[in-house]
């Protein structure tokens, strides 16, 4: 991402991780690891510590744990504004390679 949000948030772990929150809505902390190509263990810390401050909520899904924001924070609302402007003001390049995934199936029969 870009420094200035590493210095803000403390690490490039927790802005990576909120980034991907705004973007999706929703996450589990090994996809996220797997977008940015970065070591599982810091991302699951930073979604533990942010959760722990009640920025976050998480719930099982299966076997994994879904993290999303939380609804009660009153930090949120203003949090995500922020990250919002952030990932308009990103370079296209780098809103290509880690916030275009898609998120649901192709329809039956389309072609590739």
């Amino acid at each position: 991402m870009t420094p200035a949000l590493d210095a803000v948030f403390g690490n490039r772990s927790a802005s990576q991780a909120l980034l991907y929150l705004q973007n999706y809505g929703e996450g589990y902390a090994r996809g996220i690891a797997l977008t940015f190509d970065v070591p599982l263990t810091g991302i699951q810390r930073q979604l533990k510590r942010l959760e722990g401050e009640g920025i976050l909520v998480s719930r099982m899904v299966g076997n994994t744990r879904l993290f999303t924001w939380n609804p009660s924070s009153r930090t949120t609302k203003n949090l995500r504004a922020f990250l919002e402007s952030e990932l308009e003001s990103l370079p296209n390049e780098m809103t290509e390679k880690y916030f275009r995934e898609r998120r649901r199936p192709r329809r039956s029969g389309k072609p590739l």
